[in-house]
C-alpha cells in the first residue's frame, strides 16, 4: 500500500481559502468604503444644493422686503396726495359758499337789524348784532329758517343794551349752512 501524505495538500487548500477570505474581506472593506464615500458625497452635495437654495431664498426675501417697504412708502404718499386732493375738492366745491352766504344774509336780514359779527366754524355760523326790537330778531330767525342756504337757527341770547344813547337789543344766533350738492344734469 502506498501511503500518501495529504497534510501538505490540505494545508495548501487552507492557505488558499484563507487568502481568498482575506481578499474577499479586503474587497468587501473597499466596497464598503466606496459605498460610504459615495453616500457621504451624495449627502454633502444635497446639503450644499439646499444651502444654495436657502441663500437664494434669503436674497430674494430681502429684495422683496425692500420692495414692500418701497410700496408702503408709495402707498403713504398716495394716501397723503389723495387726502390733499379731497381737501382741495372740498374747497373747490364750497369756494362760492361765502359769496352765497353773504348774498343770502343781505336778503334775509330785515330792517332794524345791525350785524356786529359773523363767525363760521365748519357748517356752524354764529351771528351777533343789535336789533331795534325782539320782533325783528324773530323775523330774522324765521327768514334764516326759510332760506335755502341756512337752517336750524337758534337764539342763544338776547339782552337790552344802550348803544350811542339808544336802547337796542343785543342778540346772538347760531345757524347751520346746508351744503349745496351739484344737481344732476340729466333730465327724466
Amino acid at each position: 500500500m502506498i501511503r500518501i501524505n495529504l497534510l501538505p495538500h490540505r494545508e495548501e487548500k487552507r492557505k488558499a481559502r484563507r487568502q481568498q477570505f482575506y481578499v474577499l474581506l479586503g474587497l468587501v472593506a473597499v466596497l464598503a468604503a466606496v459605498i460610504w464615500f459615495l453616500g457621504f458625497s451624495v449627502v454633502n452635495r444635497q446639503i450644499a444644493v439646499q444651502n444654495e437654495k436657502n441663500e437664494f431664498l434669503k436674497r430674494e426675501i430681502a429684495s422683496l422686503n425692500k420692495e414692500i417697504d418701497e410700496i408702503k412708502k408709495i402707498q403713504e404718499q398716495t394716501n397723503a396726495l389723495l387726502s390733499r386732493k379731497r381737501v382741495i375738492e372740498a374747497l373747490q366745491a364750497n369756494r362760492t359758499e361765502t359769496v352765497h352766504l353773504f348774498n343770502e344774509l343781505a336778503k334775509q336780514v330785515p330792517e332794524g337789524i345791525y350785524l356786529r359779527s359773523l363767525v363760521q366754524t365748519g357748517p356752524k355760523i354764529a351771528i351777533s348784532g343789535y336789533a331795534q326790537s325782539n320782533a325783528r330778531i324773530t323775523t330774522l330767525m324765521n327768514n334764516l329758517d326759510e332760506s335755502p342756504l341756512l337752517e336750524q337757527s337758534t337764539l342763544i341770547e338776547t339782552k337790552s343794551e344802550a348803544v350811542a344813547n339808544r336802547r337796542l337789543n343785543a342778540f346772538s344766533i347760531t345757524t347751520t349752512i346746508t351744503r349745496q350738492t351739484a344737481a344732476p344734469t340729466g333730465k327724466k
